[in-house]
Protein backbone atom coordinates (compact mmCIF):
# COMPACT_ATOMS: atom_id res chain seq x y z
CA UNK A 1 0.00 0.00 0.00
CA UNK A 2 1.47 3.33 -0.81
CA UNK A 3 2.16 5.84 1.48
CA UNK A 4 0.50 9.22 0.74
CA UNK A 5 1.51 12.06 2.95
CA UNK A 6 -0.69 15.36 3.56
CA UNK A 7 -1.38 17.89 1.02
CA UNK A 8 0.67 20.79 1.37
CA UNK A 9 -0.89 23.70 -0.18
CA UNK A 10 -0.28 27.41 -0.48
CA UNK A 11 4.22 26.33 0.38
CA UNK A 12 6.41 29.51 0.60
CA UNK A 13 9.39 28.58 -1.28
CA UNK A 14 12.43 31.00 -1.10
CA UNK A 15 15.43 31.09 -4.36
CA UNK A 16 18.14 33.42 -3.30
CA UNK A 17 20.06 34.73 -6.32
CA UNK A 18 23.24 36.85 -6.56
CA UNK A 19 22.39 40.37 -7.82
CA UNK A 20 24.82 42.08 -10.44
CA UNK A 21 23.99 45.98 -9.50
CA UNK A 22 25.48 48.97 -11.12
CA UNK A 23 27.27 51.80 -9.09
CA UNK A 24 24.21 52.96 -9.01
CA UNK A 25 22.05 50.74 -8.08
CA UNK A 26 24.56 49.76 -5.07
CA UNK A 27 24.11 53.44 -3.95
CA UNK A 28 20.31 52.83 -4.12
CA UNK A 29 20.62 49.57 -2.05
CA UNK A 30 22.56 50.90 0.51
CA UNK A 31 20.25 53.86 1.38
CA UNK A 32 17.67 51.61 1.41
CA UNK A 33 19.17 49.48 3.68
CA UNK A 34 19.61 52.66 5.99
CA UNK A 35 16.50 53.67 5.50
CA UNK A 36 15.35 50.36 7.32
CA UNK A 37 17.73 50.61 10.00
CA UNK A 38 16.77 53.98 11.18
CA UNK A 39 12.76 52.96 11.05
CA UNK A 40 14.06 49.61 13.22
CA UNK A 41 15.62 52.27 15.55
CA UNK A 42 13.58 54.77 15.68
CA UNK A 43 10.68 52.19 16.58
CA UNK A 44 12.75 50.71 19.29
CA UNK A 45 13.30 53.59 20.95
CA UNK A 46 10.06 54.55 20.52
CA UNK A 47 8.71 51.46 21.87
CA UNK A 48 10.86 51.50 25.19
CA UNK A 49 9.89 55.58 25.63
CA UNK A 50 5.92 54.26 25.35
CA UNK A 51 6.37 51.20 27.77
CA UNK A 52 8.03 52.96 30.39
CA UNK A 53 5.27 55.88 30.27
CA UNK A 54 2.64 53.05 31.10
CA UNK A 55 1.78 52.14 27.46
CA UNK A 56 1.29 48.80 25.05
CA UNK A 57 3.60 49.52 22.12
CA UNK A 58 2.76 47.77 19.39
CA UNK A 59 4.03 47.20 15.69
CA UNK A 60 1.09 48.08 14.20
CA UNK A 61 0.60 51.38 15.94
CA UNK A 62 4.25 52.65 15.48
CA UNK A 63 3.82 52.03 11.40
CA UNK A 64 0.58 54.31 11.64
CA UNK A 65 2.73 56.83 13.89
CA UNK A 66 5.70 56.49 11.21
CA UNK A 67 3.38 57.48 8.19
CA UNK A 68 1.81 60.16 10.08
CA UNK A 69 5.19 61.88 10.59
CA UNK A 70 7.56 60.74 7.76
CA UNK A 71 6.38 63.37 5.46
CA UNK A 72 7.69 66.29 7.67
CA UNK A 73 10.13 64.63 10.01
CA UNK A 74 11.89 62.03 7.52
CA UNK A 75 11.10 63.41 3.70
CA UNK A 76 14.37 61.52 2.69
CA UNK A 77 12.40 58.11 3.47
CA UNK A 78 10.06 58.98 0.29
CA UNK A 79 13.27 58.13 -1.60
CA UNK A 80 12.92 53.86 -1.22
CA UNK A 81 9.98 51.57 -1.36
CA UNK A 82 8.02 52.28 1.82
CA UNK A 83 8.62 48.44 2.23
CA UNK A 84 11.66 49.23 3.60
CA UNK A 85 10.40 51.11 7.09
CA UNK A 86 7.48 49.33 7.66
CA UNK A 87 9.26 45.73 7.42
CA UNK A 88 11.63 46.78 9.59
CA UNK A 89 9.01 48.15 12.25
CA UNK A 90 7.04 44.18 11.39
CA UNK A 91 10.77 42.46 11.80
CA UNK A 92 10.53 44.71 15.49
CA UNK A 93 7.48 43.19 16.63
CA UNK A 94 8.64 40.33 15.33
CA UNK A 95 11.65 40.29 17.72
CA UNK A 96 9.67 41.35 20.93
CA UNK A 97 7.00 38.82 20.48
CA UNK A 98 9.92 36.35 20.83
CA UNK A 99 11.27 37.96 23.44
CA UNK A 100 7.97 37.96 25.81
CA UNK A 101 7.90 34.22 24.32
CA UNK A 102 11.15 33.61 26.02
CA UNK A 103 10.19 34.72 29.53
CA UNK A 104 7.51 32.84 29.43
CA UNK A 105 9.56 30.00 28.91
CA UNK A 106 12.04 31.20 31.43
CA UNK A 107 9.56 31.28 34.39
CA UNK A 108 8.20 27.50 33.27
CA UNK A 109 11.61 26.41 33.61
CA UNK A 110 12.39 25.45 30.26
CA UNK A 111 14.91 27.80 29.60
CA UNK A 112 18.17 29.58 31.83
CA UNK A 113 18.21 33.55 31.78
CA UNK A 114 21.55 33.40 29.73
CA UNK A 115 19.64 32.80 26.49
CA UNK A 116 17.00 35.82 26.70
CA UNK A 117 17.97 38.80 24.69
CA UNK A 118 15.70 41.81 24.27
CA UNK A 119 15.79 43.47 20.89
CA UNK A 120 18.84 45.51 20.58
CA UNK A 121 19.65 48.88 18.72
CA UNK A 122 21.12 47.75 14.80
CA UNK A 123 24.64 48.89 13.81
CA UNK A 124 25.57 50.23 10.63
CA UNK A 125 26.88 47.84 8.06
CA UNK A 126 25.93 44.75 10.56
CA UNK A 127 23.13 42.88 8.39
CA UNK A 128 22.45 45.48 6.14
CA UNK A 129 18.76 44.32 4.09
CA UNK A 130 15.84 45.72 3.22
CA UNK A 131 12.28 44.36 1.87
CA UNK A 132 10.23 45.37 -0.93
CA UNK A 133 7.13 43.92 -1.44
CA UNK A 134 4.27 42.93 -3.85
CA UNK A 135 1.29 45.43 -2.89
CA UNK A 136 -2.29 44.23 -2.85
CA UNK A 137 -3.78 47.44 -4.17
CA UNK A 138 -4.65 47.97 -7.77
CA UNK A 139 -2.27 50.69 -8.64
CA UNK A 140 0.67 48.26 -7.37
CA UNK A 141 -0.25 44.99 -8.05
CA UNK A 142 3.48 43.73 -9.75
CA UNK A 143 5.98 46.07 -7.65
CA UNK A 144 8.03 43.16 -8.02
CA UNK A 145 8.66 41.25 -11.07
CA UNK A 146 11.06 39.14 -12.99
CA UNK A 147 12.12 38.66 -16.59
CA UNK A 148 14.91 36.17 -17.14
CA UNK A 149 17.90 37.09 -15.44
CA UNK A 150 16.16 40.68 -14.11
CA UNK A 151 14.10 41.75 -11.52
CA UNK A 152 12.37 44.92 -10.83
CA UNK A 153 12.83 47.01 -7.55
CA UNK A 154 10.34 49.26 -6.44
CA UNK A 155 11.88 53.00 -7.21
CA UNK A 156 15.03 51.33 -8.46
CA UNK A 157 14.15 49.83 -11.57
CA UNK A 158 15.39 46.41 -13.44
CA UNK A 159 18.51 45.10 -11.77
CA UNK A 160 20.51 41.92 -13.25
CA UNK A 161 20.95 38.97 -11.08
CA UNK A 162 23.22 36.00 -11.92
CA UNK A 163 20.55 32.73 -12.48
CA UNK A 164 16.60 32.59 -12.96
CA UNK A 165 14.10 31.91 -10.57
CA UNK A 166 13.93 28.55 -10.38
CA UNK A 167 10.13 28.31 -9.16
CA UNK A 168 6.96 29.07 -10.90
CA UNK A 169 4.28 31.15 -8.64
CA UNK A 170 3.42 34.24 -7.20
CA UNK A 171 6.09 36.25 -6.18
CA UNK A 172 4.94 37.38 -2.78
CA UNK A 173 8.20 39.68 -1.80
CA UNK A 174 11.85 40.22 -2.26
CA UNK A 175 14.22 40.54 0.28
CA UNK A 176 17.44 42.35 -0.93
CA UNK A 177 20.87 41.57 1.92
CA UNK A 178 24.44 42.48 1.27
CA UNK A 179 26.92 40.03 2.33
CA UNK A 180 30.44 41.45 2.16
CA UNK A 181 30.32 43.59 -0.60
CA UNK A 182 27.93 41.17 -2.37
CA UNK A 183 24.53 41.85 -2.94
CA UNK A 184 21.62 39.30 -3.13
CA UNK A 185 17.85 38.80 -3.82
CA UNK A 186 15.90 36.50 -2.19
CA UNK A 187 12.29 36.16 -3.29
CA UNK A 188 9.45 34.39 -1.71
CA UNK A 189 6.91 32.59 -4.32
CA UNK A 190 3.78 31.05 -3.50
CA UNK A 191 3.26 27.73 -5.41
CA UNK A 192 0.36 24.79 -5.12
CA UNK A 193 2.71 21.82 -3.63
CA UNK A 194 1.72 18.13 -3.60
CA UNK A 195 4.71 15.95 -1.84
CA UNK A 196 5.41 12.64 -3.74
CA UNK A 197 3.93 9.43 -3.03
CA UNK A 198 6.54 7.02 -1.66
CA UNK A 199 5.67 3.58 -2.08
CA UNK A 200 9.21 2.44 -0.44
CA UNK A 201 10.13 0.75 3.23
CA UNK A 202 13.34 2.43 3.56
CA UNK A 203 14.39 3.35 6.81
CA UNK A 204 17.44 5.43 7.55
CA UNK A 205 19.26 6.36 10.83
CA UNK A 206 21.30 8.92 11.10
CA UNK A 207 24.70 9.32 13.68
CA UNK A 208 26.30 13.01 12.77
CA UNK A 209 29.91 13.61 14.40
CA UNK A 210 32.63 15.94 13.89
CA UNK A 211 34.84 13.50 12.07
CA UNK A 212 32.66 12.25 9.75
CA UNK A 213 29.49 14.58 9.62
CA UNK A 214 26.82 11.84 9.22
CA UNK A 215 27.06 7.90 9.67
CA UNK A 216 23.73 5.84 7.81
CA UNK A 217 22.39 2.77 8.73
CA UNK A 218 23.19 0.98 5.46
CA UNK A 219 26.29 0.93 4.00
CA UNK A 220 26.94 4.11 2.75
CA UNK A 221 30.11 5.04 3.43
CA UNK A 222 30.90 7.86 6.07
CA UNK A 223 30.20 11.22 5.17
CA UNK A 224 33.16 13.12 5.85
CA UNK A 225 32.68 16.96 7.80
CA UNK A 226 34.07 19.66 6.05
CA UNK A 227 35.87 21.53 8.64
CA UNK A 228 35.64 24.94 6.84
CA UNK A 229 36.16 27.03 10.02
CA UNK A 230 39.00 24.91 11.00
CA UNK A 231 40.34 24.96 7.51
CA UNK A 232 40.51 28.40 7.65
CA UNK A 233 40.75 29.34 10.95
CA UNK A 234 44.64 30.69 10.74
CA UNK A 235 43.62 33.32 8.12
CA UNK A 236 40.44 34.40 9.75
CA UNK A 237 43.34 35.08 12.87
CA UNK A 238 45.67 37.14 10.46
CA UNK A 239 42.64 39.18 8.17
CA UNK A 240 41.26 39.99 11.94
CA UNK A 241 44.40 41.28 13.18
CA UNK A 242 44.97 43.03 10.00
CA UNK A 243 41.77 44.71 10.27
CA UNK A 244 42.01 45.53 14.04
CA UNK A 245 45.92 47.55 13.16
CA UNK A 246 43.41 50.27 10.39
CA UNK A 247 42.88 53.21 11.27
CA UNK A 248 39.45 54.01 11.60
CA UNK A 249 37.16 55.20 8.73
CA UNK A 250 40.44 54.89 5.99
CA UNK A 251 39.73 53.34 3.05
CA UNK A 252 42.52 50.23 3.90
CA UNK A 253 40.28 49.24 7.17
CA UNK A 254 37.22 49.18 4.54
CA UNK A 255 39.20 47.08 2.08
CA UNK A 256 40.27 44.92 5.14
CA UNK A 257 36.70 44.95 6.36
CA UNK A 258 35.74 43.54 2.65
CA UNK A 259 38.05 40.59 2.57
CA UNK A 260 37.47 39.29 6.47
CA UNK A 261 33.83 39.68 5.69
CA UNK A 262 34.52 37.30 2.48
CA UNK A 263 36.20 34.50 4.40
CA UNK A 264 33.38 34.37 6.78
CA UNK A 265 31.05 34.25 3.90
CA UNK A 266 33.13 31.60 1.98
CA UNK A 267 33.17 29.54 5.62
CA UNK A 268 29.47 29.72 6.00
CA UNK A 269 29.28 28.92 2.26
CA UNK A 270 31.25 25.28 2.61
CA UNK A 271 28.87 24.42 5.61
CA UNK A 272 25.68 25.37 4.15
CA UNK A 273 27.00 23.58 0.78
CA UNK A 274 28.07 20.23 2.48
CA UNK A 275 24.59 20.38 4.98
CA UNK A 276 22.40 21.10 1.64
CA UNK A 277 23.85 17.69 -0.17
CA UNK A 278 23.40 15.07 2.89
CA UNK A 279 19.85 16.35 3.52
CA UNK A 280 19.13 16.35 0.08
CA UNK A 281 20.40 12.85 0.26
CA UNK A 282 18.72 11.58 3.00
CA UNK A 283 15.35 12.65 1.38
CA UNK A 284 15.62 9.21 -0.76
CA UNK A 285 14.50 7.57 2.15
CA UNK A 286 10.97 7.46 3.68
CA UNK A 287 11.63 7.35 7.38
CA UNK A 288 15.01 9.35 8.45
CA UNK A 289 15.90 8.63 12.53
CA UNK A 290 17.98 11.46 13.73
CA UNK A 291 19.18 12.09 17.27
CA UNK A 292 17.18 14.67 19.62
CA UNK A 293 21.32 16.58 20.07
CA UNK A 294 21.38 18.95 23.07
CA UNK A 295 23.51 21.28 21.35
CA UNK A 296 23.94 23.91 23.95
CA UNK A 297 24.71 21.75 26.57
CA UNK A 298 27.60 20.34 23.69
CA UNK A 299 29.04 23.77 23.00
CA UNK A 300 29.33 23.99 26.90
CA UNK A 301 32.44 21.77 26.48
CA UNK A 302 35.49 24.08 25.75
CA UNK A 303 37.67 21.75 24.01
CA UNK A 304 34.87 20.40 21.64
CA UNK A 305 32.55 23.81 21.05
CA UNK A 306 34.29 25.37 18.10
CA UNK A 307 34.57 22.00 16.24
CA UNK A 308 30.50 21.18 17.16
CA UNK A 309 29.68 24.55 15.73
CA UNK A 310 31.71 24.11 12.57
CA UNK A 311 29.45 21.47 11.83
CA UNK A 312 26.01 23.13 12.45
CA UNK A 313 23.77 20.65 13.94
CA UNK A 314 20.98 22.88 13.79
CA UNK A 315 20.80 23.71 10.43
CA UNK A 316 21.20 20.30 9.55
CA UNK A 317 18.01 19.53 11.85
CA UNK A 318 15.99 22.36 10.22
CA UNK A 319 17.34 21.99 6.31
CA UNK A 320 15.79 17.82 6.89
CA UNK A 321 12.51 18.54 8.08
CA UNK A 322 11.09 20.82 5.46
CA UNK A 323 13.17 18.89 2.54
CA UNK A 324 11.09 15.93 4.02
CA UNK A 325 8.26 17.16 3.80
CA UNK A 326 8.52 18.60 -0.11
CA UNK A 327 9.80 14.47 -0.87
CA UNK A 328 6.91 12.96 1.14
CA UNK A 329 9.63 11.86 3.83
CA UNK A 330 8.85 11.29 7.71
CA UNK A 331 11.29 12.27 10.55
CA UNK A 332 11.61 10.83 13.78
CA UNK A 333 13.28 12.56 16.60
CA UNK A 334 15.23 9.95 18.73
CA UNK A 335 14.84 10.44 22.84
CA UNK A 336 17.36 12.36 23.86
CA UNK A 337 18.31 9.61 26.37
CA UNK A 338 18.85 7.48 23.96
CA UNK A 339 22.14 5.22 24.45
CA UNK A 340 22.55 5.25 20.60
CA UNK A 341 26.37 4.71 20.83
CA UNK A 342 26.92 2.02 23.87
CA UNK A 343 23.73 -0.16 22.99
CA UNK A 344 25.17 -3.24 20.91
CA UNK A 345 22.88 -3.16 17.84
CA UNK A 346 23.13 -6.76 17.58
CA UNK A 347 22.26 -8.09 20.88
CA UNK A 348 20.61 -5.04 22.80
CA UNK A 349 23.53 -5.19 25.83
CA UNK A 350 24.75 -1.55 26.88
CA UNK A 351 28.44 -0.84 27.42
CA UNK A 352 28.22 1.17 30.50
CA UNK A 353 32.40 1.86 30.50
CA UNK A 354 32.27 3.25 26.74
CA UNK A 355 34.30 6.54 26.82
CA UNK A 356 33.86 8.94 23.67
CA UNK A 357 37.33 8.45 22.69
CA UNK A 358 36.63 4.94 22.07
CA UNK A 359 35.36 5.03 18.49
CA UNK A 360 35.72 1.03 18.17
CA UNK A 361 34.34 -1.35 20.66
CA UNK A 362 33.73 -4.96 21.06
CA UNK A 363 30.32 -6.10 23.02
CA UNK A 364 31.46 -8.56 25.94
CA UNK A 365 28.61 -11.52 25.85
CA UNK A 366 28.10 -11.43 22.17
CA UNK A 367 31.37 -10.85 21.21
CA UNK A 368 30.38 -8.46 18.11
CA UNK A 369 32.77 -5.72 17.38
CA UNK A 370 31.53 -2.41 16.42
CA UNK A 371 32.30 0.83 15.03
CA UNK A 372 30.95 3.30 17.42
CA UNK A 373 29.15 5.64 14.58
CA UNK A 374 27.92 2.88 12.60
CA UNK A 375 26.63 0.75 15.63
CA UNK A 376 24.63 4.04 16.49
CA UNK A 377 22.95 4.63 13.25
CA UNK A 378 21.86 1.01 13.37
CA UNK A 379 20.25 2.02 16.61
CA UNK A 380 18.46 4.87 15.64
CA UNK A 381 17.23 2.82 12.60
CA UNK A 382 15.61 0.40 14.84
CA UNK A 383 14.47 2.85 16.75
CA UNK A 384 11.93 3.80 13.96
CA UNK A 385 10.00 0.53 14.95
CA UNK A 386 8.69 1.14 18.21
CA UNK A 387 8.39 4.33 17.75
CA UNK A 388 4.81 5.79 17.76
CA UNK A 389 5.58 8.49 15.37
CA UNK A 390 6.82 6.00 12.60
CA UNK A 391 2.69 5.22 12.49
CA UNK A 392 1.76 8.82 11.76
CA UNK A 393 5.03 9.60 9.34
CA UNK A 394 6.90 12.44 11.50
CA UNK A 395 7.26 13.06 15.16
CA UNK A 396 7.29 16.71 16.53
CA UNK A 397 9.22 19.29 15.16
CA UNK A 398 8.31 18.18 11.80
CA UNK A 399 4.88 18.48 12.31
CA UNK A 400 4.49 22.54 11.84
CA UNK A 401 5.96 22.46 8.35
CA UNK A 402 2.91 21.17 6.88
CA UNK A 403 1.75 24.55 5.13
CA UNK A 404 4.89 26.64 4.92
CA UNK A 405 8.11 25.23 3.57
CA UNK A 406 11.01 27.81 3.16
CA UNK A 407 14.47 26.41 2.28
CA UNK A 408 17.37 28.37 3.33
CA UNK A 409 18.31 31.79 2.20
Amino acid sequence: MAYRPNTVKDVILAHRIRLDPTTAQEAQFACACGVARFAYNWGLAEWRRQYLSGGKPSDVALRKQLNAIKSEQFPWMREVTKSAPQQALKNLGRAYANFFEDLKKFRRGEIPWGTIRAPRFKKKDRHDAFRADNGTDKVHPHAVKTDGKRVKLPLIGWVAMREEVRFAGRILAVTVSRKADRWYASFSIEVDYQPDVRTDDSVVGVDLGVTSLATLSDCTPKIPAPKPLGRYLKKLRRLARALSRKQRGSRNRGKAKTKLARLHGHIANIRSDALHKLTTYLTRYRTIVIEDLNVAGMLANRRLSRAIADVGFFEFRRQLEYKSTMAGSSVIVADRWLASSKLCSTCASKNETLRLAERTWTCQPCGTSHDRDRNAALNLARYAESSPASACGAEGSNDRHQTVVKPAA
